[in-house]
């Protein structure tokens, strides 16, 4: 396991250049506090909002359709044939689920390959993709399971920026899952064994599409509110309501899809909703904007570093 030791160690080696470099704007803030001269260059300047995110912002006012969250009768006809996976299809995703695993720098056997979501059940539209889950044994890398989750999720975020695979016009999301996690879903087919392991049933109830709405516009005003905030230059508040409305965004689609609704539960919805409307990608380009501006130094410390 020589290359997850060299993983870890390069883990622990940026985790203490991290903790240097806090350290060492903690101690220019008190040198610049003690210091005799005040407000003198360079730092009398207030920091530049070099990145904008008010075009972003903008765009989260685009209306999903409900339409495109309605149940049809059949499984989607180009991706299945009388319930079984097209053996083209099938044949595609294992080469790719296949490629990923051989292009990790460690070692660990697959113990089953997934498709999920909405193209494994009956409500796929136009905006569903892959979800192909690579199922594995976290404990065979390391017993620190949070270290080997970030080492998956960093890989396959590697993975699912550099490719642009369609099949039939759907994007191929990998994801690499514990064989100990629950996963919540009412579809899910493994692709090594072609067989279903939940057949997915036809939902009959009506979606609830109107409060799926109301919860959803609601995330996205308190996401505008923090990106007020970062441009504003109050990043330790903005990181902390990032933080907040990712967990509170995690939470409530944990609560939908472990309803009895399922994908269909007002929560879910809600979340694909903002996932449509790239909410969940503006909130992470918000973090990592303010957490580089709070390590830089292009202007004055003054509430930058401030906890307000």
């Amino acid at each position: 396991m020589k290359e997850w030791k060299n993983y870890v160690s390069a883990i622990q080696e940026v985790n203490s250049y991290r903790n240097r470099i806090k350290s060492y704007v903690s101690d220019r803030n008190d040198l610049l506090n003690k210091g005799g001269n005040k407000n003198t260059p360079p730092f009398t300047k207030k920091m530049g909002s070099h990145v904008t995110f008010d075009k972003q912002v903008d765009n989260i006012d685009e209306e999903v359709e409900p339409e495109s969250f309605d149940t049809h009768d059949t499984l989607e006809p180009r991706i299945w044939n009388d319930e079984k996976l097209s053996p083209k299809i099938r044949e595609k995703l294992l080469k790719i689920a296949t490629d990923f695993m051989k292009g990790l720098p460690a070692k660990v056997s697959v113990k089953d390959i997934t498709l999920t979501g909405s193209l494994a059940n009956y409500n796929w539209s136009s905006y569903s993709d892959f979800d192909l889950h690579i199922i594995v044994d976290f404990y065979e890398l390391d017993a620190n399971l949070v270290l080997v989750k970030s080492f998956f999720d960093n890989a396959r975020m590697r993975w699912n920026d550099k490719h642009n695979i369609l099949i039939k016009g759907y994007e191929v999301e990998i994801y690499v899952e514990d064989q100990r996690e629950s996963h919540k879903s009412s579809g899910i087919y493994s692709i090594m064994r072609d067989e279903w392991i939940k057949k997915p049933k036809k939902y009959q109830s009506e979606i609830d599409f109107t409060s799926a709405r109301r919860k959803a516009d609601d995330l996205e005003f308190q996401v505008n509110i923090v990106s007020n905030l970062v441009n504003a230059g109050r990043l330790k508040l903005a990181l902390r309501n990032i933080e907040r409305l990712k967990r509170k965004i995690r939470n409530m689609r944990r609560a939908g899809l472990e309803s009895k609704q399922q994908e269909f539960s007002v929560e879910n919805i809600a979340f694909k909703i903002l996932r449509r409307n790239d909410i969940l990608g503006l909130l992470n380009d918000l973090k990592t904007k303010a957490y580089d501006s709070m390590l830089g130094i292009n202007g004055e410390d003054d509430g930058i570093y401030g906890d307000r």
